[in-house]
């Protein structure tokens, strides 16, 4: 995310590192390449010149502390002033005060609207929400079997209005009647999934504030692809003019996304980022926090988000049972495994360890091949009870009846226990440094996770 923009910000800081002064000379050469590096990742040329004259505003004569350096005072200068232009605070939907609340939801075709509409009932069903989904997208072929597919991935039904197995073509119909089916059902969220099209037309526009005023939904959202940078914010600008929504999704940030869209968007049209999509799994949705957001774009990681993700898979007496178990050096192969799909759970890997402070940019070209867990699990999967517990009864025998049972070669085996074995000394010598109050080496243990091979990803494959 934003891997590009990260790496030029981080070199345009280093024309003041190990300076003792912050002075306009410095300040004046870092501002140009911060704006270079802006414009080069699609920022509006209002905000990036508005955002560099804040900073340099900000740091010009400002004395460096004791025991900050130049860079590291700029940085938070700059992370002050990236916070403000995401949006300052965080912003969450405005719930009913009596349910259910309703959320519209529009945006061009493609924009991954559809897909956000499961992706948000998920959200609220794990806060113990009760979503009702509205196939509002009447015109598309097969939108609202899509949107029922997506659903029922997530337990939700969808309310959809067919007439002798035919879609009725009434989307401001199938909204109004999904709110009541909500009331009677007692679903006290409503999600309308409206209809898009390839590009801003009035009978698109038309209907979505038609379904607007007769619902009146509590939250009106619109999606927008991140990869399409100023022309995302063109579009939602010209959505706000018509339907004054009340925030922004941003999609497929995972993606080949520059960061434009997501630096001009709040300035352009004043209107909050509430959810950012950072993949196509349908866990993959956060709701969005500029000063998060603003620590990842600098390379400051995002701890509290990690932390979260991890809470959601960890409850203090698991945490504490799997801290004996590493303490005691009784960590086998089935704790692996259980730990590998709590893992899987939280994210991909490499947005995970992009949350990680000082090593997002560093794995930047790390390729990190995540379908590796899966050949790791199968090998782990073909193994007796006995075997994961002790892996050091793994004989060439067993070895090669696992590799037959997993699909792998032997190599592969032996690969996968020398590495359980290896991560299982870094373990102990990370509670070992933690014990004492030392700091982990971020950088070596990065070398021994992917074998120091120039970037490349150890697997078992």
């Amino acid at each position: 995310m934003f891997e590009g923009l990260s790496q030029k910000l981080e070199g345009a800081l280093q024309s003041v590192t190990g300076q003792g002064r912050i002075d306009e000379v410095n300040v004046a050469e870092t501002m140009r390449e911060i704006r270079r590096a802006l414009l080069n990742a699609d920022v509006n040329y209002q905000v990036a010149k508005e955002f560099t004259a804040n900073v340099k505003e900000a740091a010009t004569g400002e004395d460096v502390l004791t025991s900050v350096t130049p860079g590291e005072q700029l940085t938070k200068i700059m992370h002050d002033e990236l916070t403000r232009v995401l949006g300052g605070e965080h912003e969450g939907i405005e719930m009913a005060e009596t349910p259910p609340t309703v959320i519209l939801v529009a945006g061009l075709q493609g924009s991954g609207k559809t897909t956000f509409c499961a992706k948000l009932a998920r959200h609220f069903r794990k806060e113990g929400h009760a979503p009702l989904l509205a196939a509002s997208d009447v015109y598309r072929p097969a939108a609202v079997d899509q949107l029922k597919t997506l659903a029922d991935q997530v337990n939700a039904p969808v309310y959809s209005i067919e007439d002798d197995g035919e879609i009725v073509e009434d989307a401001v119909r199938v909204a109004n009647e999904a709110v009541t089916e909500a009331q009677n059902t007692a679903r006290d969220i409503v999600i309308i999934d409206t209809a898009g099209r390839m590009h801003i037309d009035e009978a698109m526009m038309q209907e979505v504030e038609d379904i607007k005023t007769t619902v009146a939904p509590n939250e009106t959202l619109f999606v927008v692809d991140s990869m399409t940078g100023q022309d995302a914010v063109n579009t939602a600008k010209e959505f706000n003019e018509r339907i004054d929504y009340d925030g922004v999704v941003l999609s497929k940030l995972d993606g080949d996304t520059r960061g434009g869209a997501a630096l001009s968007i709040r300035t352009v049209v004043n209107k909050p980022i509430k959810f950012a999509s950072t993949g196509e799994k349908l866990d993959a949705l956060t709701p969005f926090y500029p000063d998060r957001m603003a620590q990842r774009i600098l390379g400051m990681g995002d701890v509290v988000s990690f932390v979260e993700r991890a809470q959601e898979q960890y409850d203090e007496q698991e945490a504490e049972r799997l801290q004996e178990k590493i303490r005691s050096e009784e960590f086998d192969l089935q704790d692996f495994y259980d730990q590998l799909q709590r893992i899987q759970k939280m994210g991909s890997i490499k947005e995970l360890m992009g949350m990680i402070p000082g090593v997002g940019n560093k794995i930047s070209d790390l390729d990190i091949d995540e379908e590796a867990f899966t050949h790791i699990e199968a090998i782990i999967q073909s193994m007796t009870p006995e075997e994961r517990a002790h892996p050091d009864i793994l004989n060439g025998t067993r070895r090669r009846r696992i590799a037959r049972g997993s699909g792998n070669e032997v190599r592969d085996v032996n690969q996968l226990v020398s590495q359980f074995e290896e991560m299982k000394d870094m373990m102990k010598t990370m509670q070992k440094m933690t014990s004492k109050g030392q700091d982990v080496d971020i950088s070596s243990l990065m070398d021994k996770i992917t074998g120091g091979g120039g970037g490349q990803s150890r697997s078992p494959r």
